[in-house]
């Protein structure tokens, strides 16, 4: 079901008495519909959905995550140099998961073919089989198929996981098993996988698809190197934020915390090492579960994570 933008308003401090350039995201931020006739830029988009994650046997809440994360990011200064659009929200209906997914493919494609650059905010990661959809679906219509496409996701779990019932653990072996029915490529790249949280049969089916992936011991420091190759090799890119990637102690607010996790500032760095490189063709953010917040610790922490996904004139 589509939640208009009207209806998730973000809202926030009002220094607009100091001129035009104190405003805040919340005063630069525009209602958009599909996107048809608006000028190119970052749309929002929520994804109100947790029944993926109550599949996976997690802990129900994120799918108050997007009205948590703009609580948060309308009040954050807007160096913008591009028009900032709202979309509202896609939410899920009972456990009528399939239906929300392909709902927001679709309008994720939408936005795409208008040439938006959609930043969508979840959810459990559930949300990364609609992105992915709205995403293959755009890229079709442009005549191309999956194989000039790399998949950067940064969490704590490869959610390779096998299953007849798709859930937040299992949306990138439904990527990578559609890409290999339709002869396509599917170049995944997992950062910050904790070897205590994935089973041998994980690791193992990380292997028959070709995953590159990085320990969290090994993301204790932003990787260039592969960041580089990355942007170097494929012309889009789409990155997915799974902020169960990040310590406990800085991101309380998700199904299931990290032990020892990525710290922030590597997280927030590949972020915007990846939205530089102009290879960017969407981005998300997964797992905010503001019921088990601290104090709001763990949306502010969503929200910078944002913030760099939709970019500013300062951060170029």
């Amino acid at each position: 079901m589509r939640i208009p933008a009207e209806q998730t308003p973000m809202t926030g401090r009002d220094d607009s008495a100091e001129g035009d350039d104190a405003l805040r995201l919340h005063q630069r931020i525009v209602p958009i519909g599909s996107g048809e006739g608006s000028a190119p830029g970052t749309v929002i988009v929520g994804f109100a959905c947790d029944a993926g994650v109550v599949r996976n046997h997690g802990r129900k809440g994120a799918a108050a995550g997007p009205a948590a994360l703009r609580a948060q990011l309308g009040g954050l200064s807007a160096h913008l140099a591009h028009p900032l659009y709202d979309a509202g929200d896609v939410a899920c209906i009972d456990d009528d998961l399939e239906a929300a997914q392909e709902e927001l493919g679709e309008l994720v494609s939408r936005l795409l073919a208008n040439g938006h650059r959609p930043v969508v905010a979840g959810g459990g990661h559930e949300v990364a089989w609609g992105s992915y959809l709205g995403i293959r679906s755009a890229l079709k219509m442009r005549g191309e198929g999956t194989g000039r496409l790399a998949v950067v996701n940064i969490d704590a779990h490869f959610d390779l996981r096998a299953s007849d019932r798709p859930s937040s653990g299992t949306p990138f072996r439904q990527m990578a098993e559609l890409s290999r029915s339709g002869g396509e490529g599917f170049n995944y790249f997992c950062l910050g996988v904790a070897e205590a949280a994935n089973t041998a049969a994980l690791f193992r089916a990380a292997g028959e698809f070709g995953a590159t992936y990085r320990s969290d011991l090994e993301m204790q420091a932003v990787p260039y190197e592969l960041l580089t190759d990355i942007t170097e090799r494929f012309e889009h890119i789409y990155l997915t934020v799974d902020l169960d990637a990040l310590p406990a102690s800085a991101m309380p607010a998700v199904s299931a915390p990290a032990a020892l996790g990525v710290p922030a500032a590597v997280v927030l760095e590949c972020v915007r090492f990846i939205r530089g490189s102009g290879r960017l063709i969407l981005s998300d953010i997964a797992e905010l579960n503001p019921l088990h917040d601290i104090d709001g610790h763990g949306a502010r922490l969503a929200a910078r994570v944002a913030y760099e996904m939709i970019g500013d004139a300062a951060a170029g």
